[in-house]
């Protein structure tokens, strides 16, 4: 069944939630985007951030595909933007207190157009409570990789269990 975008299914009055988690490698974000894409999640729904390489490794506001630095979070970022076409937008940001992060999917663009609010104030936005945005904010910040999955209510379920299954921990549902 092909998912409407978040924005246009709360147009329509559909509930839409929010699945977030983290995990310890960039193997199991990966894993978990393959098979959240195969099980029929956009790229439209799914967004996965990272903290990049030195400060000097990231370009902001580049296009990670095209980047050619072998830093983790720019290796990381080519691999689900550009190389395997799983998600669309992403990019390289310097979030103060945290640093350079790679951000893909719809989450990157929030995070660019409020740099100031970091990554908390994206997950805010995303009616995340703001302990919860704090913490995995913090989590990010110790190298962990966040997913993000904004979907329809009746996904919410396949989207946690995709992501415990491939290694997802703190995962909740907002």
């Amino acid at each position: 069944m092909p998912s409407l975008m978040p924005a246009l299914a709360q147009e329509r009055g559909l509930c839409v939630s929010t699945v977030i988690g983290t995990f310890s490698s960039r193997e199991q974000a990966e894993k978990a985007v393959r098979a959240l894409r195969d099980r029929g999640f956009t790229e439209d729904e799914i967004s996965v951030i990272a903290k990049g390489g030195k400060k000097d490794d990231v370009e902001v506001g580049g296009d990670m595909g095209a980047m050619g630095n072998a830093s983790e979070g720019t290796a990381w970022g080519s691999v689900l933007g550009g190389a395997a076409g799983l998600l669309a937008g992403v990019g390289a940001l310097a979030i103060p207190g945290i640093g350079p992060i790679v951000a893909a999917g719809p989450l990157a663009a929030t995070l660019s157009g409020a740099v100031t609010g970091g990554v908390a104030g994206g997950l805010l936005d995303l009616g995340i409570p703001e302990d919860r945005s704090r913490y995995f904010e913090e989590e990010v910040k110790k190298g962990r990789f966040l997913a993000v999955i904004d979907t329809e209510a009746d996904m919410v379920e396949d989207a946690a269990r995709i992501m415990r299954d491939n290694g997802a921990a703190d995962v909740e549902t907002h």
